[in-house]
């Protein structure tokens, strides 16, 4: 009797642990991160538009999101970056151009920028970014990604006091085109 009420109080001890808040909360973006690019001229700060943006191997090949290895969307396609977009007082999104009384940003984080989700084990720094123009105005470039990159969203206050040494978290990767 005494080893089942031992049991009980240890089972119910590590119950009442995990409701309290900070000790295991979730957020929204639990187990995802994203890369936040900020694709502009020299000159301009206005992100191009159109561009096809996608994740890269070592050999410029599109990475392919086999079985949902690398993000917890579009499995089995080539991991492709999209513009944020703006929703409005219904959190629909917005036609371009279109305005709303309270119109705000989808992914609040990334603002006007190109973004793609990727889970929290993507090994950045094993790939690239490869930026190409459909239109043919700009020459294409591939830029090498680094875990710093990474927009993580959930985390929690020790890994945030390991952090404050180094580049900063959370801030859109520069990538400057040339015209053709």
């Amino acid at each position: 009797m005494k080893k089942l009420l031992l049991l009980f109080v240890i089972l119910f001890g590590i119950s009442a642990k995990a409701q309290i808040p900070g000790s295991s909360m979730h957020c929204g973006y639990d187990f995802t991160s994203y890369l936040v690019l900020h694709v502009h001229e020299q000159g301009n700060e206005d992100n191009i538009k159109n561009l096809r943006v996608t994740v890269v191997d070592s050999l410029g090949r599109d990475l392919i999101n086999v079985n949902n290895m690398y993000s917890w969307s579009n499995a089995n396609k080539p991991l492709e970056f999209s513009l944020n977009y703006k929703i409005d007082d219904n959190n629909k999104r917005l036609a371009e151009g279109a305005t709303a009384t309270k119109e705000r940003w989808f992914f609040p984080f990334a603002k006007d920028n190109y973004l793609l989700s990727v889970a929290n084990t993507f090994k950045a720094d094993n790939f690239s970014v490869k930026v190409e123009d459909t239109t043919g105005t700009y020459k294409p470039v591939i830029i090498q990604l680094y875990a710093y990159n990474m927009y993580v969203l959930c985390s929690n206050e020790s890994r945030d006091a390991a952090m404050k040494f180094g580049r900063k978290m959370n801030k859109p990767l520069e990538i400057v085109l040339e015209k053709q």
